[in-house]
Parts: structure tokens; sequence; C-alpha cells
């Protein structure tokens, strides 16, 4: 595995030409009274979508909200977010802000939801920028709308600021590999449901669900024939309950509450036991009670059933360029292994519970074979691309695939999961994403579903 900075820089190379942006709080006192911009909130929009402040002056956003519904207007200060008040529909506010340093500051609504309806704006601290101060410029502030006050200059630096922070570091990770207790032959995995503060990205934190403190929740390995008890506990305030989703198990331990059994409520706990019975692949748990908020929280992680003797069964995929016949190779020893949730609830656009670019990026060295699997554990489509080579889907929920064949963008829809594997042979960094692109691109650069194959 490469260093942090190793990875953004050969993305970096990749991606752009120029050089770092600024950014970061005032370090020096301003004087003087503060400058005054104005901002209007509205369902679900910032105007003006760039707002051109001075650097080095204390400033008083005065607030209005325009629109139908509550909202608020914060602004990610370095490590810091700093948050006005709910504004009812309406009506209006102040939020003081002290002296920024040259750069560039996201601000968005902090309501649940808002900011991935596209509430946000781009605040640009310059030292020309105070006789632009609460300048509307006409933008109607849609997730795509460049707004005629920020330059290409200025869209060009949000960009690369971006590239250059990939991977962010963020507190917590998930998918995090959970050793068993073994109890007279049985695997015993215990899992703890509870209520946490996510870092969605740098300084974006948001109330998330979580197993075991980490969003995706733990990765359970299990063999075929396996005796597997997986213990739930609840902590949080309200009932759940777990759901063993593509797995065969007896239907005391599907987790359907009042049909299979009882909510398990805080406090409680629940078993679910069962023999492996699946071939080889990814499966997934899951909340299945109040699943719209509890799965799009982050109560959600992989099964991995693991092949025998650690070799997976899956033929490489061969294309003649001639005549575009297809054939079919020996499979091949998998160098590296990774497990990619697509999330779109509450914490936004994600994957593996992160939003670029605090994504994490796939690492492999040249010659690798890559198996990759995918599951979407969000309620919207999302077709994955990746850049400079051809997904092999090998196995689609499950189930290896008679016939593997190749795809360039592969759709995943809610409950699905593909395994795909990638002969890596082109180094450098890739980019791989979502290709619905409001899910991963505006003007100020790239943001949610974006990660990178980077191939040394």
């Amino acid at each position: 595995m490469m260093a942090a900075t190793a990875i953004a820089t050969v993305l970096l190379a990749a991606c752009t030409g120029g050089g770092a942006s600024g950014g970061g709080s005032g370090e020096q006192a301003a004087a003087g009274e503060p400058q005054t911009v104005s901002v209007t909130l509205s369902d679900f929009t910032i105007e003006p979508a760039t707002i051109p402040v001075p650097a080095g002056a204390p400033l008083l956003f005065e607030l209005e909200n325009a629109g139908e519904t509550p909202h608020t207007f914060a602004i990610v200060v370095g490590s810091q977010t700093l948050e006005s008040a709910v504004i009812e529909a309406g009506a209006a506010d102040e939020l003081s802000v002290p002296a920024l340093d040259p750069g560039t500051y996201q601000a968005h609504c902090t309501v649940p939801g808002h900011l991935d309806l596209g509430m946000t704006a781009i605040v640009i601290a310059g030292e020309d920028a105070a006789g632009d101060a609460g300048a509307s410029g006409g933008s109607d502030g849609s997730a795509m709308d460049m707004g005629p006050s920020m330059t290409a200059e200025q869209m060009a630096q949000m960009h690369q600021a971006g590239v250059e922070a990939f991977p962010a570091e963020t507190e917590g990770t998930g998918n995090e590999v959970l050793k068993p207790e073994v109890v007279d032959g049985v695997k015993v995995f215990t899992l703890w449901a509870t209520q946490v503060d996510w870092e969605v990205s740098p300084g974006v934190m948001k109330p998330g669900m979580a197993y075991n403190g980490q969003i995706p929740g733990p990765q359970l390995l299990v063999n075929l024939g396996d005796r597997v008890r997986i213990v739930l506990q609840n902590q949080m305030d309200q009932p759940t309950a777990l759901h063993l989703h593509g797995m065969t198990v007896p239907n005391g331990a599907d987790g359907v509450p009042y049909i299979t059994q009882d909510p398990v409520m805080p406090g409680g706990s629940w078993p679910y036991e069962f023999t492996v019975q699946d071939p080889p692949g990814m499966y997934v748990y899951h909340s299945h009670f109040n699943s719209t908020e509890q799965v799009g929280s982050g109560l959600y992680g992989a099964i991995i059933v693991e092949p025998d003797r650690g070799r997976w069964p899956y033929p490489g995929v061969r294309l003649d360029a001639r005549d575009g016949s297809i054939a079919y190779t020996a499979p091949s020893p998998v160098d590296v292994e990774s497990t990619l949730f697509l999330g779109d609830g509450p914490l936004g656009f994600v994957l593996n519970g992160k939003s670029f670019p605090a994504t994490q990026p796939i690492v492999a060295d040249r010659g690798d074979w890559v198996l990759i699997h995918m599951a979407n554990d969000g309620g919207m489509l999302h077709p994955m691309h990746l850049h400079g080579y051809h997904f092999e889907v090998v196995a689609q929920d499950g189930f290896p695939l008679r016939e593997p064949y190749l795809a360039d963008t592969l759709v995943v829809a809610p409950g699905q999961r593909f395994d795909v594997l990638v002969h890596v042979v082109h180094p450098g960094a890739w980019a791989f994403h979502c290709h619905i692109l409001p899910h991963v691109e505006g003007p100020q650069g790239m943001f949610g579903m974006v990660t990178a194959l980077v191939v040394e």
C-alpha cells in the first residue's frame, strides 16, 4: 500500500496540472467592523452559489430563508463547522465568522438530507473580494450551475483542492474483519448496534447508526458448512432487527419483526443461528426495522463466504479485439480483494460510508488480479464505472455466473450484489465512480461516490 500523500500525488498527476490552493482559518486578528454578506436560503439552494468574501476580515452573514422548510447555513473551516441556528421558513438570522485565510471553503445546509439535494455553496476568501461581498451573482443555485460569480480559475482551484486532499483522513473506518469466538464448534459474532456521530468527509459530521462503531459494519468471514451464530445487541434508543440478505437461513433467523421474531428493543439482544449453505461470494446483513433510516444511516455490513483453500473459482474473460469474441481463462489467484458498499441515504452519497475526498482508494501492483465485491444498500440505482478498464463480471447476488461478461458501466440496483474482477496492467490512478453525475461532481469539483483504483 502506498502512503496517502503518494496516492494524492499520483491522482493529481492524472487529473490536474496546477498547484495547490489555500485554505484554513484566519491566523491574524482583523480590526474594524465585520464585512456584511447577504445569503438567501431556499428549497434546496443557497444563493449565491459562489460567495466571494474578503480574506483577513471578520464576516457577518445575513441569512434569509425564502423557502418553505427550515434551513441552516454552515461553513467548514478546517476541522470546525461554524453553523447558524435553524432558521424557520420566512425568517432571518445572522452568523458571525472570524477572519478567514485566503482560500475556498464549503458552505451547506446541515438539516438532514438537504446537503444530498445539492444545498451547497462555495465561500471564496480573497484579498480582492471586499467589493464583491454580498453580490448575488444571479445564480439559481442548482447543483450543476456554475454561477457567473465563479471564475474558471476558481472552479479549477476547487476541483484541484479536492483531488489533492484524496484520500482525506476522517474519523472512523468500516469493513474491518471481526474475528469470531468459537463456542462448541459454533462461530459466534457479536454485533452492537449504536447511534454515532459519523464523519462523512473532512469536517462534515452526520448522525449515523453503526455496528461495532463502524460504517459499514464489520466484515464477517465464514466458510461453507460453518455453524454460525450472530448475536445482535441493541444499544440504540429505537427497536431494530437483523436480516441476512441473500443467505439461506431458517425462517426463525430471517429477522423480520412480527413475522419471524419480535423486534429487538433498546437494551435487548437476539441470536441468529444458521449453517452456511451458500456458495462462495458476498452476502449482506442489515437492519430490517425502520430500515429506510437505519440502513441508510449505516446499519449494514458484509458476510463473505470464503472459497475452498482460499482460491476464488472465477475465470478470467479474454476479449479478441479483432472479432469481438470472448474466451475464458483458468481462474487466477486473487491478489487484492476489496468490498465496496454504495449508499445514498441520510449519510449522503457515500462509498463505504464516506464521501470523496474521504473515500479510500483500491491500491494494487501492476499485473495483480483485483476482486471487488460491490453491494448497493441504498435506495437508488448506481451505475458504477471504472476508468481505464472493463469489469469482468463473474458473480451476481452470490452466484457465480456460468458465462462471465465484460462491462464498462455496471448498474447496481438496491439490494443487488456483484463480484467483478479487474486485471490491472496499466499503471496510474484511475477514477472509479457512480455515473449518475449529480452523485459525484459539481462546479466545486468531485464529491460523493468517487474513489480510485491506483495501480503502482
